[in-house]
């Protein structure tokens, strides 16, 4: 499928009142969902023909903005250190490579300490060869930086904690 394509569907999707669309063109299928800030494309490949029946694709449950206290650690039966205990998450909406900068030789979105705002870009994340910008969802001031440059990263993959 044509990376144009998959950019004009996210547009798409980003601008107008839909909420979800699926595309299947051969032997695969994009879903693009509309959550929050961000629309979150997914893609299967669908079996070869004569085989089963397509399933449908897995739903995650939405990412959105995770608060850092889902369950206290002393519940857990664990110890924390006290930053994990405060702040919100800020969770990847996607698989793809997380990249601090636009580029190597630029400086990065962000910094620990630096103050973001809902719209602010705090990374990119490549997914099929396209780069997608991240923004934070959330006010606040970064406190942590969970993932490091050029490593993979899965859907729902905790990012950076922001102190509203």
């Amino acid at each position: 499928m044509d990376v144009r394509l998959i950019k004009r569907i996210i547009k798409l999707v980003e601008e107008s009142n839909i909420h979800e669309l699926e595309v299947e063109e051969g032997e695969l299928r994009i879903s693009v969902r509309k959550q929050g800030h961000v629309a979150h494309v997914s893609y299967a490949d669908l079996p070869a023909h004569g085989s089963h029946l397509p399933q449908p694709m897995p739903t995650a449950p939405s990412p959105g903005i995770a608060t850092a206290q889902n369950e206290s650690p002393a519940a857990k039966g664990e110890e924390t250190p006290p930053a994990a205990e405060e702040g919100v998450l800020i969770p990847s909406p996607m698989v793809g490579t997380f990249y601090r900068s636009p580029s190597p030789e630029a400086s990065a979105f962000v910094q620990v300490g630096s103050h973001v705002e809902e719209d602010s870009v705090v990374c990119i994340l490549e997914a099929m060869k396209v780069m997608n910008e991240i923004k934070a969802g959330v006010s606040g001031k970064i406190i942590e930086i969970l993932v490091e440059n050029g490593n993979p990263v899965e859907f729902g993959q905790p990012l950076f904690r922001v102190k509203p």
